[in-house]
């Protein structure tokens, strides 16, 4: 019952993931982009800053200066930021697609940075999933979109965010982290100024933009903290490839894009490889467990 209740939280934080997305891509179509991820970077680090003062986490620590979460947050920022420069610069239903590839990443980093024995089937779901990127990139083709290259920056510095987070040994309140996260990533907004164009004061439509991102964002953070600690991570991981499903059906309802074969193929495979590669680790590291 509990993995069942993880699941269904998993689900939901990925369907207001999804949504927060719509509403960027929505937002930057009248907006500089430096000017929304400073709104949303600032915005959510006062919700954070608020939820921490109602809840009594601290606000400032020594640990917040230990290597580890230091990486974790300068990854966080890059990968937010390449994120929402893709969202903005191309189509919805590619972006989201490409950013799937991410757990594949957080495979070869863990292999590379922490020794883990990776076998010969994973390499080969990695590969695989890599494949699909390809299909969904297409270099060299008329089709490319260099801007989709932001995407997979994003997707490498958030599997670089996790990986950091299996180093981090300090208790810290997610909620800490999360509010300087944030205050990092709008800070990344404000470098972004001299490269975006004039900032524009938002309409009250854009405004109620803003508090739907802000809103579902928060909404899908809250979920899936519940759901890793009701549930087995093994279980409700692969649930986190439904925010693929949600970002396609809001793009072709909504945005009216029509993503094509290629595009629909390669996200199939990285789903598959990404799948596979959580249900082979969940069988290696229970073959382990019975063998203590």
């Amino acid at each position: 019952m509990q993995n069942l209740k993880g699941i269904l939280f998993m689900i939901l934080a990925m369907a207001g993931f999804a949504c927060e997305d719509l509403f960027i891509k929505i937002l930057s179509e009248s907006l500089p982009i430096s000017e929304i991820i400073i709104i949303l970077g600032f915005g959510g680090s006062l919700i954070f800053l608020a939820i921490g003062l109602v809840t009594k986490a601290p606000i400032f620590h020594q640990d917040l200066l230990a290597i580890p979460i230091i990486i974790r947050t300068l990854c966080e920022l890059f990968g937010a930021l390449f994120f929402v420069l893709a969202i903005a610069l191309t189509p919805l239903s590619s972006a989201s697609a490409i950013i799937q590839v991410m757990p594949l990443l957080v495979t070869i980093g863990a292999a590379v940075i922490y020794k883990e024995r990776v076998g010969w089937r994973r390499w080969t779901a990695v590969f695989v999933g890599f494949l699909g990127v390809l299909l969904i990139l297409r270099p060299g083709f008329g089709s490319f979109m260099p801007a989709s290259i932001f995407a997979l920056l994003g997707a490498i510095f958030l599997a670089g965010r996790d990986l950091a987070t299996r180093a981090i040994e300090i208790k810290l309140p997610s909620v800490t982290i999360s509010l300087y996260a944030f205050l990092a990533f709008g800070v990344s907004g404000i470098l972004l100024i001299p490269f975006s164009s004039e900032m524009i004061i938002p309409s009250s439509h854009e405004i109620v933009y803003f508090v739907g991102a802000s809103a579902f964002g928060v909404i899908a953070y809250y979920s899936i903290v519940i759901a890793a600690r009701t549930g087995e991570m093994s279980v409700i991981a692969p649930f986190r490839y439904s925010r693929l499903v949600f970002a396609m059906l809001l793009s072709i309802i909504v945005l009216s894009e029509r993503p094509d074969m290629l595009t629909l193929i390669g996200a199939t495979i990285i789903v598959a490889s990404g799948v596979y590669t959580f249900v082979r680790e969940n069988l290696l590291n229970k073959n382990k467990e019975s063998v203590v």
